[in-house]
């Protein structure tokens, strides 16, 4: 029986990124390609922890991982959990000194005249 490493596994391949600087945390949205060719969303938020005095900073991750068919419903329900908390505590600011990076792919001058809609809403586009 051949036994299989999970070493030799390939990581998938990021067909498009975006980051989101958040305070102390960074926001990567990778749009991903499975092995069937199939493209899905990984969401990676990344808080750097410093260690001790002698120590390189270490770096928390977690990875939460979106396929296309719960797309319309994961944006349904953000964008009501968005508005819950907006109808609770009025208008949200955006921070003002963290600005939101290009994405590595640059976009068709088509696309960059369609009004966007919120980050979600643009996966969906």
């Amino acid at each position: 029986m051949e036994e299989r490493r999970f070493d030799d596994r390939k990581e998938p391949e990021i067909v498009y990124s975006k980051s989101v600087k958040a305070g102390k945390r960074i926001y990567y949205l990778d749009v991903k390609k499975a092995r069937n060719e199939d493209l899905y969303l990984c969401i990676t938020e990344s808080k750097k922890k410093m260690g001790g005095e002698d120590e390189a900073p270490l770096f928390e991750k977690h990875k939460i991982f979106l396929y296309k068919e719960d797309f319309a419903h994961f944006t349904e329900s953000l964008e009501d959990v968005i508005k819950f908390v907006k109808d609770r505590v009025g208008n949200i600011e955006a921070r003002e000194s963290h600005p939101v990076a290009e994405p590595q792919e640059a976009a068709s001058e088509a696309e960059e005249e369609k009004p966007r809609r919120g980050l979600l809403g643009r996966l969906l586009n």
